[in-house]
């Protein structure tokens, strides 16, 4: 088996390990990647795969914090349904917080975080269902806000 071969079963396995959702951790992952015979996998790089392949920690079906990858959503991009999931946007003339559904806050930030920073997201801060944004200028953050608003096709305001 090649190199890239042996890289594409991994990422294959790492899928379909995700789509059980019941893994916790990081460390439960790698553990489950070794016993499936991939030896030479790590805690790193179970953390950069989550990364690249936006995974995100939610409550499974017994309620449970698990890792997932939601197939209906994938990668971020502003025409997909991620606007869907955003509940609420507001200001305090400093900060920008959006208030989103559970458990999609860190995929909105990671779409948020490719904008440019013209669109006046210097960078944000994800949890579970909120989000903190930095405007790149507090003195133009109306004009964040309508960005936003547009981009998540609502009028939230």
């Amino acid at each position: 088996m090649t190199v890239q071969q042996k890289q594409e079963a991994l990422i294959q396995a790492f899928k379909e390990l995700l789509k059980q959702e019941q893994f916790g951790s990081q460390g439960e992952i790698v553990e489950a990647l070794k016993a499936q015979g991939f030896d030479n996998i790590s805690q790193s790089k179970v953390s950069r795969m989550l990364s690249k392949y936006g995974a995100v920690r939610t409550r499974n079906a017994r309620q449970d914090m698990v890792y997932c990858l939601p197939a209906e959503l994938g990668v971020p991009t502003a025409q997909s349904p991620l606007k869907q999931l955003v509940i609420d946007i507001e200001h305090n003339d400093v900060m920008i917080i959006i208030r989103t559904s559970p458990g999609a806050a860190q995929l909105i930030a990671r779409l948020l975080d490719s904008l440019s920073k013209s669109d006046g997201v210097l960078g944000t801060i994800a949890g579970d269902d909120t989000i903190f944004i930095a405007p790149t200028n507090v003195n133009e953050i109306d004009n964040t806000i309508k960005k936003l608003e547009v981009l998540f096709s609502r009028n939230l305001a």
